[in-house]
């Protein structure tokens, strides 16, 4: 089966279930269905939307509350990175990473 890894940092690691922790984030591994998004994802393991900042999907930003990232140089997934719509659809091996709201700075 198909499967992604969320890596969860700040308090979302602390407050969310984990397979495990390495370092300053926690890893879960979520099995996914053929055309899954993040967002039913997130619902299915119980993360919020309103608990989250900033993500970033296989090392580029996803989406972020930030109003500065777009001049910070990072890689976009897309070209708006403050559209909070996540029907993106996941990919076996996906790597999100999300970022709560107590990381708001550590993103810059």
């Amino acid at each position: 089966m198909a499967q992604i890894t969320l890596n969860l940092y700040g308090k979302l690691r602390k407050v969310h279930p984990v397979d495990e922790v390495v370092g300053t984030k926690g890893i879960l591994r979520v099995p996914i269905e053929p055309n899954e998004t993040l967002e039913s994802v997130l619902d299915r393991v119980g993360i919020g939307i309103d608990e989250l900042y900033t993500i970033f999907l296989n090392g580029q930003l996803l989406t972020t509350h930030n109003k500065m990232a777009e001049h910070l140089g990072y890689q976009q997934y897309c070209e708006e990175c403050h559209n909070w719509n996540l029907c993106v659809k996941l990919q076996d091996g996906d790597r999100v990473a999300l970022f709560g709201l107590d990381m708001a700075t550590l993103v810059i």
